[in-house]
């Protein structure tokens, strides 16, 4: 009985962590950015967008195409660093291990 209540013991330390974990995440923020800077768009660690700024000089109504994908591109570059930061943070849980599932954020 004894190994059970350390295993859960374990398991309660192990959620803390994760929560810990999460909370930090929500605090960090990485950026996105195209066009050479002129679209830079900011997510926290669990990858919601914060904020997305445009150089005024992209904004032309006859070209919005353009502006559309720029828009795209930064905001997959804040997403794929999103990720790798909640990827490092979560190896700090696992100790590198990969875990065999998505984590749900």
């Amino acid at each position: 009985m004894a190994d059970l209540t350390k295993i859960l013991e374990q398991a309660q330390q192990m959620q803390g962590r994760l929560e810990k974990i999460q909370e930090d995440l929500q605090r960090m923020t990485v950026s996105g950015t195209s066009g050479g800077g002129m679209v830079t768009v900011e997510a926290d660690g669990k990858g919601q967008i914060t904020k997305v700024r445009v150089d005024p000089s992209l904004v032309n109504a006859s070209d919005v195409e353009m502006l559309e994908d720029l828009l795209v591109v930064a905001l997959r570059d804040a997403q794929q660093k999103s990720a790798e930061l909640a990827k490092q943070e979560m190896s700090k849980l696992t100790g590198g291990m990969s875990l065999p599932f998505k984590l749900p954020f």
